[in-house]
C-alpha cells in the first residue's frame, strides 16, 4: 500500500532549506507563503536608540543663540545704602538724652529687622561675605534693643546669631548674649560663653568685667 505524500507538507521553521523524504527534494514555500511570525517575537530596537535622523538625510540646522546677558555688578549701591539707612535709623531710635524708652526700643527692632531682611535678601551672585557683615552687625544692633525693651530671650537669640555669622571682632555680640543669659538666670550657661568669647577676644574690658560679676555670683 503506497502512502499518499500530497498532503504532507513541512513547518516553516525547520532548520533545513531541504528536507528528504522517501528520496524526494521537497522545498519549503517561498517566504511570501510563510505564516507570519509573532511580531513580539521579533527583536525591536529601543526608541531612544533609533537616531532622530536617518542615516543619509542632512543634519538639522543650528538652533538661534540668544546673547548672553551682561553679568550683574558684585553689589547693588543701592541695597547697600538702603541697609546703612535702616541701621543709623534704628540706632537714632536708641540714642536719647535720658535712657531710652520701650516705644523707642520697638521702633529700633522694626528698622534692625527691616535691614536684616534686606542683607539676607540679597541675591546669590552677591558676596557672601557682604551679607555675613552687615547682617552681623544689624543682628548685634537689635540684641541691645531688645535688651532696653528687656526681651532678654530674643536678645541673648540674636546676639548669638550675630557672633555665627562675625565671630571675631564682634565684642558686643558676645557680651550682649552674655547679660542676657544672667538676666534669664542662666548663670552657667552665661559662664561658659563669656569664657569662649574671651577665647575669641583675648582679655577684653567689657567680657572679662562681666565674667568677674558672673563667677562671684556663682560662688555665693
Amino acid at each position: 500500500m503506497s502512502r499518499d505524500t500530497s498532503a504532507l507538507h513541512l513547518s516553516p521553521f525547520h532548520d533545513d532549506d531541504h528536507h528528504h523524504h522517501n528520496g524526494r527534494n521537497i522545498h519549503p514555500p517561498p517566504p511570501a507563503n510563510r505564516p507570519h511570525l509573532e511580531s513580539h517575537l521579533l527583536p525591536r530596537q529601543h526608541p531612544r536608540l533609533i537616531p532622530h535622523n536617518p542615516p543619509h538625510a542632512a543634519p538639522s540646522p543650528p538652533l538661534p543663540t540668544k546673547p548672553s546677558p551682561p553679568a550683574p555688578l558684585p553689589t547693588n549701591p543701592k541695597r547697600s545704602a538702603q541697609i546703612q539707612k535702616m541701621r543709623d535709623q534704628g540706632n537714632a531710635s536708641l540714642r536719647s538724652k535720658s535712657s531710652p524708652t520701650t516705644a523707642q526700643a520697638q521702633e529700633a527692632i522694626k528698622l534692625y529687622t527691616y535691614g536684616i531682611e534686606m542683607a539676607l535678601g540679597r541675591p546669590t551672585w552677591e558676596p557672601a561675605q557682604l551679607v555675613r557683615e552687615e547682617a552681623g552687625v544689624l543682628y548685634a544692633n537689635r540684641a541691645q534693643a531688645y535688651m532696653v525693651a528687656q526681651m532678654w530671650a530674643e536678645g541673648a537669640a540674636d546676639g548669638e546669631t550675630s557672633v555665627e555669622m562675625k565671630r571675631a571682632e564682634n565684642g558686643k555680640a558676645w557680651w550682649r548674649r552674655g547679660r542676657c543669659l544672667c538676666e534669664m538666670g542662666r548663670w552657667e550657661e552665661a559662664q561658659l560663653w563669656v569664657r569662649q568669647g574671651l577665647e575669641v577676644k583675648g582679655n577684653e574690658g567689657e567680657l572679662a568685667g562681666l565674667l568677674m560679676e558672673i563667677n562671684a555670683h556663682l560662688e555665693k
